[in-house]
């Protein structure tokens, strides 16, 4: 059978994560890069072993070979990118945020319904197989009546003000920082676990480091402190370090996540615990392949990632025997082998069911974002607008 022919845009951080997982499917070719600029382009392309570069993302949308592309870019180019692939009739997964504004997102799902092309999100934390576990148990009602939801993601890469990056700056990376960059993550996987809609918000933000020292030179994400040789400019930044939120879901249930960047030692850590009226259950991203679930009778429990002990609707997901950990790379994998056999098998996405997360959960996390905004900024309860409302 023909492999499915793929052009990623973007060369950062992402970029290569998703040629990595794309290649490890075996029935997707990645054919072409397109990066800013030609020499960028080749230099990058020559590197990861791709047969075309394109220094003009233009370019790469009017290759006739390409079926998918990948927008890897910073954020405030995916809403005219995401755009013009879905206009140039190619199938989308586009990085998170979605767009700006839940206004852009909204536009674009509705694009992508009208020219019928199959479209993705990364959001790869559902993937992980013991998140699909823990998802399963729920929907069987194995924690009873879920009443409470609370979990954080802290990381500590922006702890410094030498710490800098695009994510920074408000016109790149948008009016949000750490709630749309790591709290939307928190909020898809949630709503997935549990199977419920956020439905209202509360919001306090804080930029605990309000100016940062930029290095003259660039500074990849998560790249790490500079040389004390370094030249600096002070920089005000206008984006939150910080924030904690309080969440309503659409059947009453409750909730609170806090998010940080400046958070010591917490290098990727989110996490979540659901209390149910039978059991609870806890799970953190930097030992993925345990959750620990939580008896008020008998002793509490650790379940190890194992196909033996899985749901049969969830042994797919995983790949490897108990005691052979999956972690981030393999839950990215999952996204792309659930995006590419939907094109593969041909499927209509305007009729059959994603087991990835859409334009539809994009645009949701944006609704979220954008009233997290509106209510730090006028300390009230928001609520989320549904997709109906804002579409």
């Amino acid at each position: 059978m023909e492999k499915v022919k793929v052009g990623v845009i973007g060369t950062g951080f992402i970029g290569p994560t998703h040629i990595e997982a794309i290649r490890r499917l075996g029935f997707v070719d990645v054919v072409a890069l397109a990066g800013n600029g030609q020499e960028s382009a080749d230099r990058k392309a020559s590197e990861l072993g791709i047969p075309k570069a394109y220094g003009d993302y233009r370019d790469l949308l009017k290759d006739n070979e390409i079926q998918v592309v990948h927008n890897c870019t910073p954020n405030q180019l995916h809403f005219s990118i995401n755009k013009e692939i879905i206009l140039a009739g190619k199938h989308v997964l586009s990085e998170k945020p979605l767009a700006m504004s839940s206004k852009e997102t909204a536009e674009l799902l509705a694009l992508a319904k009208e020219h019928n092309v199959v479209h993705g999100v990364n959001f790869n934390y559902r993937q992980f197989p013991i998140v699909k576990q823990l998802a399963s148990m729920i929907k069987k009602d194995e924690l009873g009546k879920v009443n409470l939801v609370h979990g954080s993601y802290l990381q500590d890469w922006l702890l410094y003000e030498t710490d800098f990056n695009w994510r920074l700056a408000p016109e790149v990376g948008g009016k949000s920082r750490a709630v749309a960059d790591i709290g939307s993550h928190w909020c898809d996987t949630v709503q997935y676990v549990t199977g419920k809609k956020i439905t209202a918000v509360f919001a306090d933000l804080a930029t605990v480091i309000p100016v940062r020292k930029k290095a003259s030179s660039s500074v990849e994400t998560f790249g790490g402190q500079q040389s004390v040789e370094e030249i600096y400019e002070d920089v005000p930044i206008n984006t939150e370090d910080y924030a904690s939120v309080l969440v309503r879901f659409e059947d009453g249930s409750r909730g609170v996540f806090t998010v940080s960047q400046v958070s010591a030692g917490r290098k990727n850590r989110l996490s979540f615990e659901v209390n149910g009226s039978q059991k609870s259950a806890f799970w953190n991203q930097e030992e993925p392949e345990k959750l620990w679930i939580g008896h008020r009778d008998r002793a509490n429990e650790v379940l190890i990632a194992d196909p033996s002990l899985f749901a049969s609707e969830v042994k797919s997901s995983i790949h490897h025997p108990g005691g052979h950990n999956e972690g981030w790379p393999d839950a990215l994998k999952n996204m792309m082998i659930n995006f590419y056999s939907f094109i593969r098998e041909g499927k209509d996405p305007s009729k059959e069911e994603t087991n990835f997360a859409t334009f539809e959960d994009g645009h949701i996390s944006m609704s979220i974002t954008d009233a997290i905004l509106e209510s730090h900024e006028q300390q009230k309860w928001v609520k989320v607008p549904s997709v109906q409302e804002v579409s």
